[in-house]
Parts: C-alpha cells; structure tokens; sequence
C-alpha cells in the first residue's frame, strides 16, 4: 500500500528539512548509467518523497555543480548526495575524496548507493568518510523501500549541519 505523505513531511510522517525555492529537497544523484538514472526517479517519485534529483553523470560534472561553476553557477546546494562508485574515468571513491576533502563541500552528506558489495569497496568509502553505504537493489520494489528509508533517516530523523553557502565577509580597512 503506498503511503500518502502530508506536505511537508517524509513517507513516514517525520517533518522534512532543506527545501528548496520550489519547495523540494534537493539532491544531487551522481550517477552515469540512463536506466539507473530513470529507476531512481521512479523510486522517489513512488514512495511519495518530495525531492527534486538533479544529476550529475561523472565526476567532473558532480564536482561543478557542487562548487558552483560554469554552467552550473545557480546550481542549488543538495541536502545530500547520492552516490554511485561506477563512474566513468575517475571512479565514485575518488570523487567522494575530492568532496570530503574541499572545506566547502566536507559537511554535505554522501550516501554511497552501488551495485558493488565487495568489502573493500565498502570499507575504502567509510575510510573515505562516506556518511552511509547501501547497496542497490535490482528491483524498482525494493528501491522504492530504500527512498523511503533515505528520505525518512536522512531529512526527517539525522540533524545535519546547515551546508548552504554563506556570504563572503569583506574585509574592512581603517581609515586614519
């Protein structure tokens, strides 16, 4: 049975947080493959998550939009990201370094969500501070589930740390 949330709250009756102007919560799904890119829209779009996914396909373009540069300068900043490891050239876990490593970016949530359930993989995006690793499901059922799970954990239950962008401070001169 699907659940009908109220405005303003997660598949699961906990009050949502980080909305956009148009009242989403944004997030960036990091991900290159078309099909996945669609099956995840369907899952949000089934479990009743107010969320606007923006894609990035590659690492590159993750990077851009995150920082905020051309052509991606009026990009919103994501309440979270979502994640894959098989990227195209630089894999998921070197980007996931780049993020955690720019001052910026660091606090911004990343959930990793892979096909990949090799130990290594795992244990390398955790080292890499990762914020939580779920392995993707095959099915469009079971993804709708894992939508439900992300949407109520992450921006109905985790506090997080307020990562929008924060005015530049000018710095003021003393006249004598």
């Amino acid at each position: 049975m699907r659940r009908v949330p109220r405005a303003g709250h997660s598949s699961f009756g906990m009050p949502l947080k980080k909305r956009g102007p148009r009242g989403a919560v944004e997030i960036l799904l990091v991900e290159d493959n078309a099909g996945d890119i669609r099956l995840m829209q369907e899952a949000f779009r089934e479990a009743g998550c107010f969320a606007k996914l923006n894609v990035a396909r590659n690492g590159p373009q993750a990077l851009a939009f995150l920082r905020r540069e051309n052509p991606y300068q009026a990009s919103p900043r994501p309440a979270f990201i979502l994640l894959d490891l098989n990227l195209p050239g630089a894999n998921g876990l070197e980007l996931l370094a780049e993020i955690k490593k720019e001052r910026g970016l660091r606090q911004i949530p990343v959930i990793v969500l892979s096909t990949s359930t090799r130990a290594e993989d795992i244990a390398k995006a955790y080292d890499l501070h990762a914020n939580c690793y779920i392995s993707k499901p095959a099915d469009l059922e079971s993804l709708v589930e894992v939508a439900r799970i992300i949407e109520a954990f992450w921006l109905g239950t985790a506090a997080a740390p307020d990562v929008s962008p924060r005015p530049r401070m000018l710095a003021l001169r003393k006249y004598a």
